[in-house]
């Protein structure tokens, strides 16, 4: 069956590279109208050309009433995801309040200021809608040096669940997405030492990490029809690692 949402709009947080920027391709792909926020102008800019039909908006997420701003002036949006994310390395016994502010402002706090602009207007029209929340398998399978990370997806998922329960009656449906280890550029070149990224590989029965594209294709069966009856569920695409 193949995927169509042409005649929707759809909103990217954390469009400009990455996993979002995946999804935001798939959506063109799948013939949307496609509104991207991202922080960092470079990565937006670069996007705009490869894609000129695209909406950019450069936007930090972490700032709560320029967002706020941002997704009232967007307009309609009929689909949302919500995949802008940020993480600290640091031991726990050394974990700051400001880390922990910033990486919940971006992680989750964005998430709840984003989707409570984006499901009004759903709710308003009256036509439903479907939210995607990028989440981590990082809430099953513990980092080291990641407590914020880790705690801000685990307060992903336990809003996902909330906010499915609440906007379901509205036929609007909310769910997340638990990625492995992904090799987008930036995760390549976090994880290229065998020493680091083998003990999760070893687990993982597929023998493989995630790209991009795994994640995206997720999305959009979430976001799509097929996927009518899905609410207030975490899709693992994960290989199995978290199988076992």
């Amino acid at each position: 069956m193949e995927i169509s949402f042409k005649g929707k709009r759809a909103l990217v947080t954390g469009g400009g590279r990455g996993i979002g920027k995946s999804i935001a391709q798939a959506l063109l792909k799948c013939g949307a109208e496609v509104i991207v926020f991202e922080k960092i102008e470079e990565d937006l800019n670069k996007f705009k050309q490869e894609e000129p039909s695209i909406v950019a908006v450069a936007v930090d997420l972490s700032d709560w009433e320029a967002t706020r701003r941002a997704v009232e002036a967007a307009g309609a949006v009929h689909l949302l995801v919500n995949s802008a994310g940020v993480a600290a390395i640091t031991p726990f016994l050394e974990v700051t309040k400001k880390e922990i502010d910033w990486v919940f402002s971006v992680n989750f706090q964005a998430i709840v200021n984003v989707s409570q602009v984006v499901a009004r207007g759903m709710v308003e029209r009256g036509e439903g809608g479907a939210i995607v929340n990028i989440s981590s398998m990082t809430t099953n399978v513990a980092f080291p040096e990641h407590t914020s990370y880790c705690s801000s997806k685990g307060a992903v998922d336990t809003l996902t669940r909330v906010m499915a329960l609440e906007l379901g009656p509205h036929q609007i449906r909310v769910n997340a997405i638990h990625p492995t280890i992904v090799m987008t550029d930036m995760g390549r070149r976090a994880w290229e030492d065998p020493k680091k990224h083998m003990k999760y590989l070893v687990r993982t029965p597929m023998g493989h990490f995630a790209e991009p594209t795994d994640i995206s294709d997720g999305t959009m069966y979430l976001l799509s029809d097929m996927a009518k009856m899905v609410n207030g569920t975490i899709l693992h695409i994960d290989g199995g690692l978290t199988s076992n």
